[in-house]
């Protein structure tokens, strides 16, 4: 039996610096471990269709973006839909005021971090999630959605319409439209296309490349959207009676 096979399970002075460090990296190792099993972990179905909306925390009320954000998540929530967001300013503001129309249609959710940018909850989240990390953060709006709709904005919500985009390639998400709203999209997809299938081997696939729909408008958003929420209550009625056949 080594030194370490003895360790185990019993006390350690802090003063054997070696045993405590290696009690630490095997501390951290098993949590990692516990975080990424929980991770595995996905709704079986939501009882409410929920669209993401991404966008810019520097948009201010009043400008075009801010106006068609707000316009999209009025919307869907007279669709039904939840709408969640960052919950800070900006576009992410835009889409939770819209989300808030008369009646209960629609809920409006943030999953948030503090930034820079987005000190406060905006005054439209009815419920309010906190996160320290992105990695958290970004893993619950991929829990919560089944749709993920993207606003013009800059580099945070770039590095989450990646993420989901990447999620979609290799499998990990499906049947979840990714929406690019406007027309600072087209020229990242059109980049992708020219520098990843240029090369050989291709850096990617043909399809990988077809995963986000760019849109001119929020019309055009809100179209697709309503189709896959149709598809989507269709789905959910069906399982609803297949279930109740077999109690």
């Amino acid at each position: 039996m080594t030194t370490d096979d003895k360790r185990v399970g019993s006390t350690i002075s802090l003063s054997d610096e070696e045993a405590v460090k290696q009690v630490l990296v095997n501390s951290v190792l098993g949590l990692w471990e516990v975080v990424n099993n929980l991770t595995r972990l996905r709704p079986s179905r939501h009882d409410r269709y929920r669209v993401t909306i991404f966008g810019s925390a520097r948009a201010k009320p009043g400008t075009i973006a801010y106006e068609e954000t707000k316009r999209t998540a009025t919307a869907l929530a007279e669709m039904g839909c939840d709408i969640v967001t960052g919950g800070g300013p900006g576009l992410m503001q835009a889409a939770n005021e819209g989300a808030g129309v008369p009646g209960d249609k629609g809920k409006s959710m943030g999953i948030r971090i503090e930034l820079p940018f987005e000190q406060e909850v905006n005054p439209f989240v009815e419920l309010a999630f906190e996160h320290r990390t992105f990695f958290t953060r970004l893993h619950h709006f991929v829990l919560a959605s089944d749709a993920f709709v993207v606003a013009p904005g800059g580099i945070g919500t770039v590095l989450e319409t990646m993420m989901i985009w990447q999620l979609l390639q290799v499998g990990h998400l499906e049947h979840t439209p990714l929406i690019l709203v406007g027309k600072m999209w087209p020229g990242l997809v059109e980049w992708a296309r020219s520098s990843m299938l240029s090369v050989e081997p291709p850096l990617a696939g043909v399809e990988d490349i077809k995963i986000p729909l760019c849109v001119v408008n929020a019309d055009e958003a809100i179209a697709i959207l309503r189709r896959h929420h149709s598809q989507w209550a269709l789905d959910k009625a069906t399982k609803e009676g297949s279930a109740l056949r077999q109690m």
